[in-house]
């Protein structure tokens, strides 16, 4: 009988569709002075997208794993806590999150730092103080941190439970178990719905333009405001998101193949 064909197996003609689309538009702005005009332009705002993405993710995860820690503590306080702030944030749009972020809980946290400040004797600061882009930043981070909880509770949750009784039994301590048996193995499965989120974020980080921060998307928006060539402009702006996703979904996949075939070896 000859085994099914695994989809990972499939040559991937949908990247050939891309990679062709791709060039079109590659063609098009290098032999076109308007879209390289446009793409010198939003070249400017990828570093800023970058940056946003890897500190957010970054954050993100750190507060995310402590999170899922604490849904599967032994304490109910803690449990009942780490719920209460994934249910709550996964429930606000993004969107929503950054507005209220830049707006309500940053001027709040100015506010909390200058009557801390006035009584140490610190200089107070302003509310201006705080620059947009580090509360969009810090908006991301809260709204990603509760739906990658999830993803690295599920993770934990699916290592056999015969493994840990078994690390008991030879003397591992509660840290040592999670770094040597649950964390390797949960990792592993955890890698594609991580790095959906991260390919994720990546598009969401587009979202910090309602702030007025400088990303891609608002480099974009006062570009098309400027030479009223909409079309072209956000072509551009498509593709540049188009190529760094797609080469990032590409990165991922390589990676958990990877991982798959060092585990099956």
């Amino acid at each position: 009988m000859v085994p099914n064909p695994q989809p990972d197996d499939d040559f991937p003609w949908w990247l050939v569709l891309v990679g062709g689309l791709a060039a079109l538009f590659l063609y098009r702005i290098v032999m076109d002075d308007l879209y390289l005009q446009v793409l010198g332009t939003l070249s400017k705002g990828i570093s800023i997208t970058v940056m946003v993405t890897l500190i957010g993710f970054a954050s993100a995860c750190a507060i995310g794993l402590v999170m899922a820690v604490a849904t599967l503590s032994r304490l109910v306080v803690l449990r009942q806590l780490a719920r209460f702030y994934i249910e709550i944030i996964r429930g606000v749009p993004i969107i929503v999150l950054l507005l209220y972020v830049a707006f309500v809980i940053a001027p709040a946290l100015v506010s909390g730092w200058n009557g801390l400040a006035e009584a140490v004797g610190l200089e107070p600061v302003r509310t201006r103080d705080f620059p947009l882009l580090w509360r969009a930043i810090l908006a991301l981070t809260i709204g990603y941190s509760a739906f990658i909880a999830e993803v690295f509770r599920a993770g934990l949750q699916a290592v056999d439970v015969g493994q840990i009784e078994a690390a008991k039994a030879l003397g591992l301590n509660g840290w040592q178990r999670f770094r040597l048996i649950k964390w390797p193995q949960a990792f592993r499965m955890i890698l594609p719905p991580l790095g959906n989120d991260f390919v994720a974020m990546v598009k969401d980080s587009s979202l910090v333009s309602v702030l007025g921060v400088a990303d891609i998307t608002q480099l974009g928006k006062v570009t098309a405001a400027g030479n009223f060539r909409y079309f072209e402009t956000y072509n551009v702006v498509a593709l540049v998101y188009l190529m760094m996703t797609v080469t990032l979904s590409l990165g991922l996949r390589r990676l958990e193949r990877h991982l798959r075939a060092r585990t099956q070896g």
